[in-house]
């Protein structure tokens, strides 16, 4: 069995679009494209190079795909080498879509079941990076495992938001988390059963 971990830059408010640089997502007139920069630092960028440094394929919204494809074969660095090397599933019905990148296998068709029959193959855990749309559809779905975030200190009032109306009630159990010295809360969570309630004080 394979984990769906899915890693997001989001914001105070939920806002996850375009967070690398101005024109990464424009669509919706978003104006604040590249809203985590003033935020990066090294240990930052460390925590990234620790969740990225485990093997991984990537599922990918076709959206982030096309953005990732035209950037990362050219950029073979610390960053790239993994993304590059690793399987790419992209979740298109687009069947003139460009899959040229290296290791590209296309998902189409039923997606939840498709995703499920893919969790349930062999391989190295599954990263969903950006994929606003597609993240809804796992999590409507509980495909879900993981939750790695990075919640920036910043509310940007509009945009496409991590959580839409089809997520399920569900808890989430924190397994790891860290500040950065520029305010980032990076917090790891894992899928943990139902919703418990009850009544504080008793």
């Amino acid at each position: 069995m394979r984990k769906l971990v899915v890693l997001t830059f989001v914001s105070l408010d939920g806002v996850m679009q375009a967070p690398g640089g101005p024109e990464e997502d424009q669509s919706g007139k978003f104006e604040f494209g590249g809203w985590t920069a003033p935020y990066f630092d090294e240990a930052g960028g460390e925590v990234m190079g620790k969740q990225m440094g485990m093997p991984f394929d990537l599922l990918l919204g076709r959206k982030t795909y096309d953005i990732f494809a035209e950037y990362w074969p050219k950029h073979d660095n610390e960053v790239g080498k993994p993304l590059n090397s690793a399987v790419k599933y992209v979740v298109t019905d687009d069947e003139a879509a460009d899959t040229s990148w290296e290791k590209t296998v296309r998902i189409s068709g039923d997606v939840a079941s498709e995703i499920k029959k893919l969790k349930a193959s062999d391989g190295p855990m599954l990263q969903v990076h950006g994929s606003g749309e597609l993240i809804q559809t796992l999590l409507k779905n509980d495909l879900v495992d993981e939750l790695w975030l990075k919640t920036f200190p910043v509310t940007l009032g509009k945009g496409k938001r991590l959580w839409g109306e089809g997520v399920i009630a569900g808890d989430w159990k924190l397994t790891e988390s860290t500040v950065t010295p520029s305010g980032v809360i990076c917090a790891n969570y894992s899928r943990d059963g139902d919703v418990q309630t009850g009544t504080v004080g008793e």
